[in-house]
């Protein structure tokens, strides 16, 4: 982001939402370019600002990560536009490290959509070896993986997500319920999802997600890990 885009994010407004549903019911070339200025204002530019601004904060704090921020793009990609619908609905940002097989890194994101808001920390697809080094490690302490997630049941922000096999994983040692949910999936996220309110349209919006991803650097921290060839013992 340049210099000159560096506005101050003072919160979405009902413009936004309202771009949002008009170009989900419009999503066509015609009536894009006649709003493209309304685009512009109320929902690329907020979001910019607001991607930005949580990008800094987290980098401050978390400088030895090497995060680098994307923001996600109108325009679908010309080779997948099999709907006859040229542009996204919604936006989103992520905070991550640099990597050319971003499905399968994890990410912190914020996506702003017509219906709600979400954000978190996950993967879109793990690698089936990430999975196998996570049993792998789980099997290897059970408690310590215990003590890890035991702070995600004493919150309600975030619950856990991912896709579970059919045949389901049994670990080699005894876990308890909350762990053993993790262990069946082919990956996962921690993510928060809500309807839109007032707290979207805040300049204050962006302690919000802060607030959460600092709760959630752990579990970032635990996920990069895992992306190895052999998993140690985790400790």
């Amino acid at each position: 982001m340049k210099p000159s885009d560096n506005i101050k994010f003072t919160g979405f407004t009902q413009a936004t939402i309202d771009f949002m549903w008009g170009l989900r019911l419009n999503n066509n070339k015609a009536w894009f370019e006649e709003h493209k200025e309304d685009f512009i204002r109320d929902f690329q530019t907020p979001m910019k600002a607001l991607g930005q601004e949580v990008f800094e904060r987290i980098s401050d704090k978390y400088n030895d990560h090497g995060f680098i921020h994307k923001l996600s793009r109108v325009y679908k990609d010309a080779r997948r536009i099999k709907d006859g619908q040229p542009y996204r609905p919604n936006l989103w940002f992520s905070i991550e490290k640099p990597s050319e097989e971003w499905t399968s890194t994890p990410v912190f994101w914020f996506e702003l959509s017509p219906e709600d808001w979400s954000y978190g920390v996950g993967f879109y697809a793990a690698k089936a070896q990430t999975m196998t080094n996570f049993r792998a490690r789980v099997d290897g302490n059970p408690k310590a993986f215990e003590k890890l997630i035991a702070p995600i049941a004493m919150q309600d922000e975030f619950v856990l997500e991912g896709d579970e096999y059919a045949r389901r994983k049994v670990s080699a040692g005894e876990l308890r319920e909350a762990a053993a949910e993790w262990y069946n999936k082919k990956g996962f996220s921690l993510i928060h999802r809500a309807t839109h309110g007032n707290e979207l349209f805040s300049a204050e919006f962006p302690d919000r997600l802060v607030s959460g991803y600092e709760f959630l650097m752990p579990y970032y921290d635990y996920f990069v890990s895992l992306m190895i060839t052999s998993p140690p013992r985790f400790h």
